[in-house]
């Protein structure tokens, strides 16, 4: 037996009840309490001010100029006008105009790097300027031509090549 308010809505449909005797229609399908207990999830397009500019929410550091190379992802080309680059795969490329560096233990970066600074727990092969800082921690390995204002290698980190000490800039 249907409910009353199902029973209307059923008959007109003419589907057949499931394990019901030919000619009964089914009732339609209720939600479940649980169902009725979960707000809905609205997702909603971002409003800003303006331009992106003007809003300070958007282009903040790290926000919208990082760019993340996640494990077994490999990039090559050309890097500019990034924030923070994060190297947990392989990256083949020329960094220029960019502010910081970071290769995970599973990283590897080849190429060049001008960049203000730099961490570097994996592989760095080929030429890299930290105008402020180079940090190579104990899992670090540097191969190349290296300058930096100010250097710190942990114990167990390696360098290997030519190494020069900038002048700080003031």
């Amino acid at each position: 037996m249907l409910p009353k308010n199902a029973d209307n809505q059923a008959k007109g449909s003419g589907a057949a009840a499931p394990n019901g005797p030919p000619g009964e229609t089914a009732a339609p399908i209720m939600p479940s309490r649980m169902e009725g207990a979960r707000p809905a999830i609205v997702r909603r397009a971002r409003e800003y001010s303006g331009t992106l500019a003007e809003d300070r929410s958007v282009g903040a550091y790290g926000d919208s100029k990082k760019l993340i190379v996640g494990r077994e992802i490999s990039l090559n080309g050309e890097i500019s006008a990034c924030e923070k680059l994060v190297v947990e795969g392989r990256v083949e490329a020329n960094m220029k105009d960019c502010r910081e560096i970071e290769i995970a233990e599973s990283g590897t970066f080849k190429g060049e790097a001008e960049i203000e600074i730099a961490e570097i727990s994996g592989t760095f092969e080929g030429n890299i300027t930290a105008r402020k800082l180079l940090i190579i921690r104990s899992t670090g390995r540097v191969t190349g031509k290296v300058r930096a204002s100010q250097m710190e290698v942990e114990r167990g980190g390696e360098i290997s090549g030519e190494i020069e000490i900038l002048p700080e800039a003031e």
